[in-house]
C-alpha cells in the first residue's frame, strides 16, 4: 500500500541526518496522500541508519495505523491535527535543530533580520504558548496539534506563508507541499534561527527587516508575480 510513497517519505527522512537536523532519533517526517486521506510517517524509535522503505508506516486522519509492522511516531497525533486542519499542507517534519530548538526553550518567536529568512517564511517564526498542564496530560500529542493550528488561527496566518512553528520548551515542526519541501523548511528554519541568535549577539539592539523588504523578497518568490529562478 502507498509503496511510492513510502519510499518518498523514507528518503526525506534519511535528508534530517544529512542536513544535521537532528540527532539519534529525535525527529521524523510524513506525507499525506490526500485522495486515500492516508499518510505515511517514520517509525517510532528507529535509527536512521537501520531504517528502510518497508519500516514505514501508514496511518488515516484518526490516527490509526493502517498498515506497517512497527508502530508509527509518537509525534502522530500532532501530524493529523495538521493535516486536518490546513488543507494545502503535503509533508510535515517535526526536529529538535538546536538553534531553533533553543528559540523554541527560550519561549522566544524568531524575528525576521534579513532577506534569507522573507525569502522562504513571511514574517516571524511564531512560538506559541506552552500547553497546560491538563492539555499535557490528557492528549499531549493531539493537543500539540490543535494548538499549532488554534495559534495561527487566532494570528491569521497563513500557513503557505508560513511553514514553520516554534512549540515552547519543544522543538519545531516545518511542512510544505510534500514531504522534501518540508524537509527544506525545516532546514531554512535552522539556519535562519542560528542568524538570528548571532546577529542579536552582535547587535542587541538589532530590529526586524523593514516591511517593505520583507515583502519584496518574499513575493519575487512566491505568488502570482514572483518572477525568481526559471519559471
Amino acid at each position: 500500500m502507498l509503496e511510492e510513497l513510502k519510499k518518498k517519505v523514507y528518503e526525506a527522512n534519511i535528508l534530517l541526518p544529512k542536513y544535521k537536523l537532528v540527532t539519534f532519533t529525535w525527529g521524523n517526517v510524513s506525507e499525506i496522500d490526500r485522495e486515500s486521506g492516508l499518510f505515511v510517517i517514520k517509525p517510532s524509535g528507529v535509527e536512521y541508519d537501520d531504517m528502510t522503505p518497508d519500516d514505514m508506516v501508514v496511518v488515516d486522519l484518526e490516527g490509526n495505523k493502517v498498515e506497517g509492522k512497527l508502530n508509527p511516531s509518537s509525534d502522530t497525533a500532532t501530524h493529523v491535527e495538521i493535516y486536518k486542519a490546513f488543507k494545502d499542507i503535503g509533508g510535515i517534519v517535526h526536529t529538535h535543530s538546536p538553534y531553533a530548538t533553543a528559540w523554541a526553550q527560550a519561549g522566544r518567536s524568531i524575528p525576521c533580520y534579513g532577506t534569507t529568512h522573507c525569502d522562504y517564511i513571511y514574517e516571524e517564526i511564531p512560538c506559541v504558548r506552552c500547553l497546560t498542564k491538563e492539555e499535557i496530560d490528557t492528549a499531549y500529542e493531539v493537543n500539540t496539534g490543535k494548538l499549532i493550528v488554534s495559534e495561527f488561527q487566532r494570528m491569521e496566518k497563513d500557513p503557505v506563508a508560513v511553514p514553520v512553528v516554534l512549540c515552547n520548551y519543544h522543538g519545531v515542526f516545518s511542512w510544505g507541499k510534500d514531504a522534501h519541501e518540508a524537509v527544506h523548511n525545516s532546514a531554512v528554519a535552522e539556519e535562519v534561527a542560528k542568524m538570528a541568535f548571532w546577529t542579536e549577539l552582535i547587535n542587541k539592539d538589532v530590529k526586524p527587516a523593514p516591511q517593505e523588504l520583507m515583502d519584496k523578497h518574499y513575493f519575487r518568490k512566491h505568488g502570482a508575480n514572483a518572477y525568481y529562478g526559471q519559471g
